[in-house]
This record gives structure tokens, sequence and C-alpha cells, in this order.
């Protein structure tokens, strides 16, 4: 069997490669805790053995396709990874989708087994008929299944090894679905590889302990567990997310290392013992999947031991960001320069490049990117921008501008900016100002429509805990600090922000709830 690094010195091997070499040099190493389970490195490539053989036996082949949809575990973590060593990739599901739209994946994943937990398997009891797939259940036996213990072989079993093509799914991701139908984005094993090699530069390593406190179901997530594991450290495993939770688990296990999204950070940072929790530890911590404002990235820097690194780019991969906060406190108000081999431009509405420190569309290339979206070439296609020489980059939906010295500086979504009476308002201007009021913990600023002016901004606020914003003193203040064009036609005090599983900010769920309200008042 190769050795760890004989494996990482290579162009392409295989995360389960990479495990098994693990466990070979280190048997009794920690690798996965979750709540009170605890399970070292050969406890985890025999696991991964009995899921692949198991998958096998059942006639799985490589390039088949299995669906996890559960909240995080031991088992969720083993059977995803045991899945890869027997070449099947796996199509991680979110347990917040409607039981319409997961039956809607499942199908375009043909996956043929579905792995869910007890409450998944509830929600999705309306549309069962309409799930081909066979159910295994982690904490129970479901319906026309059995319970993932009894469907494991038994220990010792040994799995028929398979050759994996490194430009084979490794898993397929499905969009959140809040602009349209989910696409489900395959990303290959060679993708993941990169991501893997590249992560010893974070520190992860055998002498790592990685906090996950986002769901395993989420990119945000994967980009931080596979190295976090396959490099050999240990990986805690927090079911759902809870400020004081992860604070006592980070000091009680000694973590190194945690991927957040901006809401946590934020959560973390309020929370009243923050102070009394000893994070010495860390190493470094990293966020992406939001906007990441200056300010908070100040905190984090200012009272968090350790590196903090934002990363900016999409699960369908392409071009990626790196913004390592620590080395340039002046350029919070960026994401970074582009990662090396990654290529980032910015084009016009035409397909066009624009001049420096001109503002468009940001598309990137690099060999970390995404085969294409499932079933779904057209949508692929319309995802992809060519320069000259045919290179292929991947379009982010994203406005920004390149400052002098080479970082990014986003502006907003694309589909998000306001064109209001022939102006465009970059609704990220006017957060980051109403977010400067001692009143406001949060806001967010959606167009809608307006018959005079063609959409018009409308603000959304979570006042800070205590606080009582007056809605005009709001208004005023804003109308202060900007242009004429940009000022909001209206704002309403809300106790909270709709967000996805991994804090993303529903602002089409906005825009839909403003229409259906505007006949009542909204300056309360």
């Amino acid at each position: 069997m190769p050795t760890v690094q004989e494996l990482l010195d290579r162009e392409f091997a295989t995360i389960a490669e990479l495990i098994a070499a693990q466990a070979q040099a280190a048997p009794h190493h920690l690798a996965l805790v979750h709540e009170q389970r605890r399970i070292d490195f050969a406890e985890l490539d025999g696991l991964m053995d009995r899921v692949a053989a198991t998958l096998q036996a059942g006639g799985l082949v490589a390039r088949d396709v299995i669906a996890i949809c559960a909240s995080s575990s031991i088992d969720y973590a083993v059977t995803f990874l045991g899945a890869l060593r027997a070449g099947v990739a796996v199509a991680p599901l979110a347990p917040g989708s409607t039981p319409q739209s997961l039956a809607s994946m499942l199908r375009d994943c043909g996956a043929k087994l579905f792995f869910v937990d007890r409450a998944v398997a509830s929600a999705l009891a309306p549309v069962s008929a309409e799930i081909g797939a066979r159910p295994i259940g982690f904490d129970f036996a479901p319906d026309g299944g059995e319970t993932f213990a009894s469907w494991l072989a038994p220990h010792g079993t040994q799995p028929e090894p398979v050759e994996i093509d490194p430009d084979s799914a490794f898993n397929i991701i499905y969009s959140s679905g809040t602009t349209g139908v989910p696409k489900g984005i395959v990303q290959p094993h060679r993708m993941r590889w990169g991501h893997v090699r590249r992560g010893g530069d974070s520190g992860y390593g055998p002498d790592s302990t990685t906090l996950v406190s986002t769901p395993l179901y989420s990119n945000t997530t994967l980009v931080s567990f596979f190295p976090g594991i396959a490099l050999g450290g240990a990986v805690l495993l927090l079911s759902k997310f809870d400020a004081g939770k992860f604070l006592e688990l980070a000091a009680r296990e000694r973590a190194t290392h945690a991927m957040l999204v901006p809401v946590q950070y934020q959560r973390i940072m309020d929370h009243p013992d923050f102070d009394r929790y000893d994070l010495s530890s860390f190493r470094m911590k990293f966020c992406t999947s939001a906007p990441f404002s200056a300010e908070l990235k100040q905190r984090v820097l200012a009272r968090w031991p350790g590196g903090l690194v934002e990363f900016y780019g999409m699960t369908e991969g392409g071009g990626t960001c790196i913004l390592r906060a620590h080395q340039f406190p002046d350029k919070l108000h960026t994401v970074g320069q582009p990662a090396p081999g990654h290529d980032i431009r910015l084009i016009d509405e035409a397909g066009h490049e624009v001049p420096q420190g001109q503002v468009g569309e940001v598309v990137g290339s690099s060999k970390v990117v995404m085969n294409g979206y499932h079933n779904q070439p057209g949508k692929t296609s319309e995802a992809e921008w060519r320069d000259s020489t045919g290179k292929r980059f991947i379009r982010t939906g994203d406005v920004g501008r390149f400052d002098s010295d080479g970082f990014l500086i986003l502006l907003d979504r694309k589909k998000d900016m306001i064109i209001s009476g022939g102006f465009n308002i970059y609704p990220s201007d006017l957060e980051a100002v109403l977010t400067q009021h001692p009143a406001v913990a949060e806001a967010a600023v959606v167009g809608v429509p307006s018959e005079r002016w063609g959409e018009t901004p409308v603000a959304f606020v979570v006042p800070k805990p205590g606080s009582k914003p007056n809605v005009q003193e709001l208004l005023d203040f804003v109308a202060e600090r900007v242009g004429k064009t940009q000022r909001l036609s209206d704002l309403q005090l809300v106790d909270a922000l709709p967000r996805s599983s991994i804090g993303k900010v529903l602002k089409r769920q906005l825009r839909d709830e403003y229409g259906t309200s505007r006949g009542a008042s909204s300056h309360s």
C-alpha cells in the first residue's frame, strides 16, 4: 500500500485511498466524533470497506449513484466515504427541501439507494410513492427498507478493488432552488482531490481537529470536511449549529480549524460568554457562501485567535478568490485575490472583458470545476463563458471590480442589482450603510416593482437586541449617506431575515412577502 506522502505526491489519487493509508500509518488516531460516539481511523477504514462491499453486493457499480438526506452523523460520513471507495457517486440532499423537491432530485440523480433518518422519512411520507430508490434508515427501519446496521456487511468484509476515473462523478450537489428548479452540480473526483492537496497549506494534518457545524450536504462543509479527514486529522460533527455548543465543543476538544458562514460568526461573536472560552488552539478559521462584512471580519480578527481566511467561489467551481484577512487587514472590504492557478476575469453584458477598474460579471477558470449540471446540458452551456482562445470559464452571476492591487471587490449578485430610473443600485452598498447605524443588527435590501422607476429599493432591518429604531429615522440615516437615486423607498423592521441552511439571505422570499404585504402599513 502506498504511503500518505506517496499518494499526495501523485497528480491524482482518491480520498478513499488516502484514508486507508492514514489507517495504516496511525490506526488508533481519532477520526470522527459525534455526540458521545468516537471512532479511530482503523474503525473508519473498516466501516468504509463494509459500506463499499455492501453496495457491490447489492449490484451497484462505479458511476452509479446513492442519495443521503439526514442530519450530520458518523453513519452519514461513513456512508459517503464508503460509497466513494466503491466508485459510487453520492447525492447529498438538504433535509429542509420540500418533499416534492426531494422526490424530483431523487428522480433526476437516479439514486439506487436512499439513506435517510427518521425525521426526513416522516416529512417524505406524502410523496413516498414517487420515490423509486430503496430506503435505508440510519436510526430506524423505513417502510420497504431496513436499518443501516442490518444492511451493512459483517465486520471484516472487503470490497472488490475499483479503479476510479478522475473525471467520474464524486458527488452531485443540488442548488438550493431558491431561484428556480434545483440543478444537480456534478463534481468530479479530480476536483475534490485538488481541495485535499491544497489542504496542507491551511494547516490540515494529523495534528488538526476540524469542527464541522454546517450540514454535510453543503459544498461549504465538504471543502473543509474532506481535507480535515483525508489528511489524517480528527473531525468533530455538530448536527445542529448553536453558538454556545460550538464554543463549548471547540474549547473542550481543542479545535484547530472551522468553516463557518457569516451568520454563524455573527452569532458566535455576539454570544455573551464568548470571552470565557479558551479558543487559543485555533490555527485557521474559514468563511464562504454569503457576504462577510468588513466589520465582522475585524471583530473576529480582534477577539478570536488564529488566522481568518475567506473563500469566494461557487459550488460549480471555476475560479476561487482567497482573502487571508489576518495578512491583509486593509483589504477586509474585498474577497481577496485569485487563488494560485485560478483565472478570474470580468465581462460586460455582451460577453466582452472590461478594462481594469471597471465593473463586470465575475467569471473564473481553473482545474477545480464541475463537469456540468446533471441531465441539463442547456443549463451547463448557459453557465459557461469562453475567451477568444476557447478557454472555459464559469459565470458566477456576481458583479464586481478589481482594485489596483488585484483584490476583487464584490458589488452584488447580478440578479439582485436594482435598476431604478436607468441607474444601477447595488443592494450591498445600502446594506453596508444601514449596518453602520447603532440600532441595526442586520439588513437586506431588495428591488421591488415601481410604476415610476421600474424598480425601487426596499430594506428589511433586524434591530439589535433591546433596540427599537424609528423607521423614518433609519430612512433619513440612509438618505443622508447615499446619492438621491439610491434612497430607500420603504423599510420594514423584522425579527429575522429568512435564510437558507448555510446562511444565505433568501431575497426572493423577501420580495414575494413584500409584494403580498404592501396593502398593510410598513412604517411601524
